[in-house]
């Protein structure tokens, strides 16, 4: 359905309203000036009949200009009652619309005085006139409501896209943004009771949102000792296949709880990145070959950054890991410029990762997340956050493929920014 805002159906409204009054109100006045003009050709009317009855019965024949005797087209209804002894007028009109004014008197002698005549050129002349001012006023007035339509719908609608343009900078991570505070202005109408409801709505959710990472950190935080613990006791056991297992799961333990309270930490938009000049693609090179040295890097184009170098491999790591455990080989990595691809040549990301974004603790679908806890890709685009970098991730399939045919590998790109973060939630400090 096509889209109209609100400022011109509001505008189109009030026209409509503005239209009908004015058709009403140029129709009542036209009526009601027609009406008093004919009121005034009849009250004239009889008094020329009077005088011209007057004239008749002292001469004995009608010398005034425009009486008749028995006028034979003298209307029925009019005749009636002057042969019942009543004087009267009566109006009929032309198929042009223009009036006919008659008035009869009856005489002594049983016979009917009558005069004739037309509604007066001046009269229709002045009707005429004003019909012409009540349609240039009702057309103004058309437009003058159109107008102020367009005015209070304008500033309705401004403030409610203001409200919208807020709104969404909630739901993209802004919790100090405040919809009333973006509406602005004096005028208190509905558009504040929303901005209310949804700011109100906003800090619920953002303290209930910091209770839960507040929860989960602690949660991480106490465990932390005692997996400490577990896993210096699992250095003194004998040597021995139970012996590595424990170890192993206490390992996977330990990283999982360094894992949650990082995720915990860049969820509270506390993380302050340092950053350093950097030559990406040598970087890059370097932390991948010493991770594992049969991973191609491909630098396309050299570029020198400003970023923070711990953030950007820890990413870097993340993404690796990931095409590692649920892709498959070769994992490929091209540093173009400012931006980073990671590729494998797996069954792709899942369908909810590439709607939703990496969600912690859902790995994905069976055929790409057998291992794991959902938390390596959570954690790079938090880091990629804090970096002021995008980190996206598409599936990639042959050409021509349907669009329910199977990927023949995964990509995650991350994007650098071109200058050095300032608006990511924390506060960047540059090395002294």
């Amino acid at each position: 359905m096509p889209r109209t805002g609100i400022r011109w159906k509001l505008s189109a409204a009030i026209a409509a309203v503005v239209a009908l009054v004015a058709v009403a109100l140029s129709l009542v006045v036209h009526n009601a000036a027609r009406v008093s003009m004919l009121d005034n050709a009849r009250d004239l009317a009889d008094e020329r009949v009077q005088i011209a009855q007057r004239n008749y019965e002292a001469s004995g024949r009608p010398n005034f200009p425009g009486v008749m005797i028995d006028d034979p087209d003298l209307p029925k209804d009019l005749l009636a009652k002057a042969t019942a002894g009543r004087r009267a007028t009566y109006v009929t009109e032309h198929p042009d619309g223009v009036p006919d004014i008659w008035a009869a008197v009856p005489l002594k002698d049983g016979r009917t005085l009558s005069l004739h005549t037309n509604f007066t050129d001046r009269s229709a002349t002045v009707l005429k006139d004003l019909d012409e001012a009540l349609i240039i006023g009702s057309t103004a007035v058309v437009f003058g409501g159109c107008a102020l339509g367009v005015l209070i719908g304008g500033q309705l609608s401004r403030r409610l896209r203001k409200a919208a343009t807020a709104a969404r900078r909630v739901a993209q991570g802004e919790p100090d943004v405040r919809v009333r505070d973006s509406i602005g202005g004096v005028v208190r109408d509905e558009t504040d009771d929303l901005a209310r409801a949804v700011d109100a709505m906003a800090d619920a959710l953002q303290q209930r949102i910091e209770a839960e990472r507040r929860v989960t950190a602690d949660i991480a935080h106490e465990l932390r000792t005692p997996v400490t613990g577990l896993l210096t006791a699992a250095e003194l056991l004998p040597p021995g296949r139970p012996t590595e297992l424990v170890r192993d799961r206490a390992q996977a333990m330990r990283q999982l709880v360094e894992d949650v309270l990082e995720v915990a930490r860049l969820d509270s938009a506390s993380e302050r990145a340092e950053l350093q000049d950097i030559v990406l693609g040598e970087f890059v090179s370097r932390r991948v070959i010493a991770r594992d040295p049969e991973i191609v890097v491909r630098v396309v184009h050299e570029s020198a950054v400003t970023t923070d170098p711990r953030r950007l491999e820890r990413v870097l790591i993340n993404l690796l890991i990931n095409a590692a455990k649920h892709g498959r080989p070769p994992i490929e990595v091209t540093v173009e410029g400012r931006v980073i691809r990671v590729r494998d040549h797996g069954p792709g990301f899942p369908d909810a990762l590439l709607a939703e974004g990496p969600s912690r603790f859902r790995t994905g679908s069976s055929d790409r997340a057998g291992h794991g806890h959902g938390l390596g890709l959570t954690i790079a685009a938090g880091q990629a956050r804090v970096l002021g970098a995008r980190l996206t991730f598409r599936n990639v399939r042959a050409g021509g493929a349907p669009p329910g045919a199977p990927a023949e590998g995964a990509v995650a790109v991350l994007w650098l920014p071109e200058h050095a973060p300032t608006n990511t939630g924390s506060y960047p400090m540059l090395p002294v």
